[in-house]
């Protein structure tokens, strides 16, 4: 049974390599054939997600999150990696690489001694860490993700960008604008019902004083008469 399980697995891997998408392939169908209709599960989809821009400070350390979505639980086979490609360049660097529980760090390329694996695997964390950050660090980094079986999925890119001082991007200037006028909007409702309320409270107090004035001159009317 166990034998049958294993080939049920590489059906599944290799399905997934081979097509790309949901399928089985001649090894899968004898599986099935010989294991009396047990079927293999087929493989889904695995979407990945990073960020999109990152910017940091010459000196600072930026954490580079990376992270899955799949229908399936958490695999012990999980893995994750990392590429690098500098601006500039065509050509891409692998330097970090998490498997069978071990975490493989860049020890000869551009970030020797300044990458830390900070991410965790259980909960589909593959975060890394560069320390230390260069102008020469500026380029584009590319997460990949598996679990298997889920195994098919789009590796997903975050561009680094290193400053000497970080600019003002041009999102927090009309997040600044959009604030100042709903400022100057909610100043001006304010001012509207209270003038609104002072006004009223005018002309409240003109009638009190006008139906005041009213009763006394009745009552000296009636004093004069008797």
């Amino acid at each position: 049974m166990q034998l049958i399980q294993r080939l049920l697995y590489v059906a599944e891997q290799d399905s997934c390599r081979v097509f790309g998408k949901p399928g089985t392939t001649m090894l899968a169908v004898l599986v099935s054939i010989v294991s009396l209709g047990i079927v293999a599960q087929q493989c889904q989809a695995i979407v990945i997600y990073t960020g999109w821009e990152r910017h940091a400070l010459v000196g600072s350390d930026i954490r580079l999150s990376c992270s899955f979505f799949s229908w399936r639980w958490t695999s012990e086979d999980v893995t994750f990696s990392w590429t690098y490609r500098p601006d500039g360049s065509r050509d891409s660097i692998s330097i970090f690489h998490y498997t069978g529980g071990e975490a493989y760090l860049d020890n000869k390329g551009p970030f020797k001694d300044r990458l830390e694996f900070v991410g965790n695997p259980g909960r589909r964390d593959g975060s890394i860490l560069i320390k230390n950050l260069d102008f020469n660090d500026n380029g584009t980094f590319t997460c990949d993700a598996k679990n298997p079986p889920d195994i098919v999925g789009r590796p997903s890119s975050v561009r680094l960008l290193v400053f000497e001082k970080v600019p003002i991007q041009a999102g927090v200037i009309t997040g600044a604008i959009i604030g100042v006028v709903l400022g100057l909007l909610v100043l001006v409702v304010v001012i509207y019902y209270l003038m609104r309320f002072l006004v009223a409270r005018r002309v409240f107090s003109l009638n009190v004083s006008k139906h005041g004035k009213k009763k006394k001159e009745g009552s000296q009317q009636r004093q004069i008469k008797v």
